[in-house]
């Protein structure tokens, strides 16, 4: 996803974790701080913390899962019901957990007919696991364009979540649809700008059927970040961070003020979880998320 690290990416980062990669993150640079301020974390529970299992790849999931609840985290998201027993332990939710199979295609997705058979399968599948879980969200994508319209693929995507809605009221599970940029990480992705999420929203006219707005996606899409966030937030279920450029740690080295977006969230009424999804580009992974959560974490 980022230009820092070509190869890394969400897809070949589940790959990898799917295969039972894991080492544990080497300890930290000098050149990082590691004053009382980061570290000794006291969260002020304006904002519900998360973290995105992928971007910490090289740790077990069990010591992520320790790591996040010292820094105060709620949530390891992005994960499987394989790896749901794990988080639990801890004392820990899964904010926005991941279906199986096509569920998981960020490139076939909702748009195209000739998926909709075997993705209402697994959502139907899916479903009723994430509310005996305890969980009520689970993500979903468009799919590409591959030369459809986006009225087209507004059209299908509606048709086929309308059949998917009656069973998440029923287990009030909301499906959360990601928007990603197509112009730098996801070629071709369709759910690339607010509106047309939005629009599909209003088109499958459920509240069981909702967008994560990534803020880092969203950024290099159309930016004006807090007003679409003000325009849209009735919409939004969920919320990633990602500095931008490069998609990795949310500080001064990027281009976005994350406390005003945090307070601008926070001031729509929003109560739901914002999850850290940038890639530590230091010596220690823990120390960049301990960082990416205090920035948040806004008073």
């Amino acid at each position: 996803m980022s230009d820092l690290h070509p190869k890394k990416t969400r897809r070949s980062t589940l790959k990898n974790l799917a295969a039972g990669a894991g080492l544990v993150s080497i300890p930290i640079s000098e050149a990082f701080s590691t004053s009382s301020e980061l570290l000794g974390m006291e969260l002020n529970g304006k904002i519900n913390h998360s973290v995105c299992r992928w971007c910490y790849s090289k740790i077990p999931l069990e010591t992520l899962a320790l790591e996040a609840k010292k820094i105060g985290l709620k949530s390891i998201e992005l994960l499987g019901p394989e790896e749901w027993p794990i988080i639990k332990k801890y004392g820990l939710t899964c904010a926005l957990p991941w279906g199986e199979g096509l569920t998981r295609s960020l490139d076939k997705g909702f748009n195209d007919p000739t998926n909709h058979e075997e993705l209402i399968r697994g959502f139907e599948d899916i479903i009723p696991k994430v509310k005996a879980a305890g969980y009520d969200k689970v993500i979903c994508f468009s799919g590409n364009r591959r030369g459809m319209s986006d009225t087209d693929g507004l059209r299908n995507a509606a048709q086929a979540l309308r059949r998917l809605m009656p069973l998440a009221e029923k287990h009030n599970v909301t499906l959360v649809m990601e928007l990603l940029n197509s112009k730098v990480d996801h070629k071709d992705y369709m759910c690339d700008r607010t509106e047309w999420g939005a629009a599909l929203c209003e088109m499958v006219g459920s509240e069981k059927f909702k967008l994560l707005y990534d803020i880092y996606h969203m950024q290099i899409m159309e930016g004006d970040v807090i007003a679409t966030i003000r325009k849209y937030h009735r919409y939004i279920a969920h919320y990633h961070t990602g500095g931008v450029p490069g998609r990795n740690e949310i500080d001064n080295t990027q281009e976005l003020y994350y406390p005003a977006i945090m307070k601008a969230i926070v001031e729509t009424g929003y109560k739901g979880f914002v999850g850290q999804e940038f890639i530590p580009s230091r010596k220690d992974d823990i120390a960049s998320l301990k960082q990416g959560v205090t920035i948040c974490d806004i008073a």
